[in-house]
């Protein structure tokens, strides 16, 4: 399992690839709220770029600069996933699991807000 407490408190670069509305490409019964994308030039769990869950932007957007708030630790899977704000949002552990658990609720997991 990838440990992504590293990230916590640090800006980073993410590209946006499910924009807020958009539909999950596996299921179209998932709705993006929040903007969703990942971290160029990582690698998770799966293979694949980290995650990230963009909080505390209300319009789609294609890439931003952000800061890391959040691990969500994925106890039955092989990835974990981080969430994210523009510099200076703050959110609290129960409203990053509120506006995650759209895609979070099919898996045990845990919201890790600092070190």
């Amino acid at each position: 399992m990838d440990d992504l407490k590293e990230f916590l408190g640090k800006e980073v670069y993410i590209v946006i690839d499910r924009p807020l509305g958009s539909v999950h490409p596996n299921d179209s019964d998932i709705v993006y709220p929040v903007n969703y994308g990942y971290i160029p030039n990582t690698v998770s769990g799966d293979g694949e770029e980290i995650d990230v869950y963009l909080l505390g932007v209300s319009v789609p957007v294609r890439d931003f600069v952000c800061r890391i708030i959040a691990v969500v630790e994925r106890l039955d899977d092989n990835e974990n996933k981080l969430v994210a704000a523009p510099v200076g949002a703050e959110f609290t552990k129960e409203v990053i699991e509120s506006f995650i658990s759209f895609q979070e609720q099919y898996f045990d997991t845990r919201v890790i807000t600092e070190v």
